[in-house]
């Protein structure tokens, strides 16, 4: 069932199936949409109530008009639909938002499953001729650009028309979120706190700063699994979506 539900200052469009099984919750990714996780659904809906939204400018989801948090929309969510303790699948972006909700809330959290994830706190390089290239991208409002960008970095398994749908729905909440999001906590030196049982997974053809994430945030979080996804870049359910699928019903008993 596709709802609207209400957060904070707005509302996201979402998507709820009810299922038999410990609710999962799907959380995409900055590079795309919800959209991102349609070929692992099918799997998923069998055996599970699945829950998967677009963050606020993504996707179906308006763009914000005042200040939000991302963990901030995730709880409104859990709240609306009464889910009390649910299976965390973060992408990218929908890691380091699974990872706040386990640190702030551990009771709600039951396990997760984080693909490429962003961790806030991580030492990232710096990369000022990208920074600069984004930046006069942003300032022309070039979505054509910037979806040719993002390719670019985060596509070595092939720009396919799944992908750049992903960037397009992506490329709008790029440009109009930077006044509106309020960043929480940093996370990275708070894994060794997390209590939930944890998958960590990337691919073998992601960039390396993020498999170096990926390899870190498994080493800090306690009896944490770690998954090569063969193949894989940065859209790993689209690369692999049979190994996700797989990992994450093995997470949500």
């Amino acid at each position: 069932m596709e709802m609207r539900v209400p957060v904070r200052g707005g509302e996201v469009w979402a998507e709820h199936v009810a299922g038999p099984g410990v609710p999962v919750v799907l959380l995409h990714s900055g590079l795309g949409d919800s959209r991102g996780w349609d070929p692992v659904m099918p799997r998923l809906v069998e055996r599970h109530r699945v829950v998967r939204y677009d963050v606020r400018g993504y996707g179906r989801s308006a763009p914000p008009t005042g200040e939000f948090s991302l963990v901030g929309d995730l709880v409104s969510v859990l709240d609306q639909l009464g889910l009390e303790e649910v299976v965390l699948v973060g992408c990218s972006l929908g890691g380091d938002t699974a990872l706040s909700l386990a640190l702030d809330e551990p009771a709600r959290v039951r396990a997760l499953v984080l693909l490429c994830p962003g961790v806030s706190g991580f030492p990232m390089p710096e990369d000022p001729e990208v920074d600069a290239e984004f930046e006069a991208l942003a300032e022309k409002r070039d979505v054509a650009g910037a979806v040719q960008l993002g390719l670019r970095l985060w596509a070595a398994a092939g720009a396919d028309e799944a992908v750049v749908a992903q960037l397009e729905a992506a490329v709008p909440a790029w440009f109009d979120q930077g006044d509106f999001l309020r960043k929480g906590r940093p996370v990275y030196d708070r894994l060794h706190e997390i209590q939930a049982p944890t998958v960590v997974m990337v691919g073998d053809k992601d960039r390396s700063i993020l498999a170096a994430v990926a390899g870190a945030t498994a080493a800090r979080i306690p009896n944490a699994d770690f998954i090569w996804l063969p193949g894989a870049d940065h859209y790993p359910s689209l690369r692999c979506p049979d190994l996700v699928a797989e990992t994450i019903l093995r997470q949500a008993v």
